[in-house]
């Protein structure tokens, strides 16, 4: 009896027919972060976001260099004042510390802030790459390496490099730009 149900069973097995295979299923990975650093627009605005920091940096050191004569002058006169005068000083002093520290904070956000902005376009604009990328190349999921916290993934799965090839194609300086703005033959030296 067993080995008729095992007949049985072998017969019908062969009998139905087989689901065809599945279409092997590509998932990639990016990252993000190694990615901005090495696409033009993400170095050029490294390069915006530093000369503003450089800016208020010097900006600051201004101040904390005010601040510090106006110790220096404070302490050299503290012995001939009367106590209403260095209380009066004492308070003055430290207002403007408070002030330069408020400032400090402000600049601080005010930076963050540009650089949020700044990498928003950025991230933006890879997302419409990565997209494309997915859809010439089929993959079926692309996760970003950091965030989905890839512990070990296979190096041919990155999309990284492509990721910024493609992008300093379609956005860097090398890309194409808006009609309006090529110059017509007759203008160009090479048609004269």
């Amino acid at each position: 009896m067993r080995n008729v149900t095992a007949l049985a069973l072998a017969v019908l097995a062969l009998a139905v027919p087989r689901a065809a295979p599945a279409a092997e299923l590509k998932i990639g990975y990016v990252n993000l972060q190694q990615a901005v650093t090495e696409v033009d627009e993400g170095k050029a605005a490294r390069e915006t976001l530093k000369k503003e920091f450089d800016s208020k940096q010097k900006m600051l050191d201004d101040k904390q260099n005010e601040l510090k004569r106006m110790k220096d002058d404070l302490d050299k006169q503290m012995v001939v004042m009367s106590e209403d005068a260095k209380r009066e000083k004492a308070m003055e002093f430290e207002r403007k510390v408070n002030e330069m520290q408020q400032v400090y904070v402000q600049m601080q956000k005010d930076l963050q802030d540009r650089e949020r902005e700044m990498m928003k376009v950025i991230f933006d604009k890879m997302e419409v790459v990565i997209k494309d990328i997915a859809t010439a190349e089929g993959y079926g999921y692309v996760f970003e390496q950091q965030n989905a916290g890839l512990m070990v993934a296979p190096p041919q799965a990155n999309m990284t490099q492509e990721l910024v090839r493609r992008y300093n194609v379609k956005y860097g300086k090398g890309a194409a730009k808006p009609a309006a703005k090529k110059a017509t033959p007759a203008a160009t030296p090479a048609a004269k």
